[in-house]
């Protein structure tokens, strides 16, 4: 197992985001935490990159709790997040937002650094046609391949996705899907996406959780969920049928 959560409950200030959420992630897999706005995705995300730090309960990364460790740190063992709204820095070229990704790999070489990106940049062919491009200037779909490949330069055992098709168009949906699946497949990275999106996260996905009120209150395979009754009426609009687990 990569990745484990034990009854993590986070707050902020006095308000309470998660309660009680266990959950798990092996290593290769694409799992998906969905659920409606406000529903403690993104908290979940910032719990375990450290960006918050929970009331309770242990989050563990191959076999050490890390619920304690400083976010930089957690990006060093292993751990890349995309979060949601892209944050791409305005200012910086697309290459330079790269090189920026690439910063926590201590001793990475100039030679392999110029490889790292131009695989970025066949990964995402628009990106290399924009390579001198500020990021204030690209569309949202190409600030949120951007923000995927800049989390991919830091090499990650798991990438976590937050909403990536959030705001876009489509096609680019459709774009982004395809490069997570590619992601998984060719990189063997392990992904957790979090996805207002349930059709699109459960159709590339291998399990999933379902989140409400701060809790986790479902989950199974891909298929499963996308055949459940509750699921299907809550999150899909009645169109499990005519998707592919």
């Amino acid at each position: 197992m990569m990745l484990e959560m034990k009854g993590v409950s986070a707050s902020y200030d006095a308000v309470q985001a998660i309660r009680d959420v266990s959950l798990e992630v092996n290593e290769g897999e694409i799992v998906c935490l969905i659920g409606a706005n406000g529903a403690g995705k993104s908290t979940t995300l910032k719990v375990i990159s450290g960006l918050l730090r929970p009331n309770a309960g242990e989050v563990i990364f191959e076999g050490k709790q890390i619920q304690k460790t400083k976010p930089e740190e957690i990006v060093r063992l292993g751990i890349s997040h995309v979060p949601e709204g892209r944050r791409v820095l305005p200012g910086l070229t697309v290459r330079e937002n790269l090189e920026l990704g690439a910063s926590v790999r201590k001793g990475l070489s100039k030679a392999d650094l110029n490889k790292e990106i131009e695989h970025q940049y066949e990964l995402f062919p628009d990106l290399g046609r924009l390579r001198n491009a500020l990021g204030w200037t690209l569309s949202g779909g190409q600030q949120q391949m951007l923000g995927i490949a800049r989390g991919l330069m830091a090499r990650p055992k798991m990438l976590m996705m937050d909403e990536p098709s959030l705001g876009l168009a489509p096609i680019i949906v459709k774009q982004v899907l395809e490069t997570t699946k590619r992601i998984s497949k060719e990189f063997g990275t392990t992904v957790l996406l979090v996805e207002q999106n349930a059709s699109m996260a459960l159709s590339i996905s291998n399990r999933g959780y379902v989140m409400e009120t701060g809790r986790i209150t479902m989950s199974g395979t891909s298929k499963e969920l996308l055949s459940n009754p509750q699921v299907n009426e809550a999150y899909l609009g009645g169109r499990s049928r005519k998707l592919k687990g």
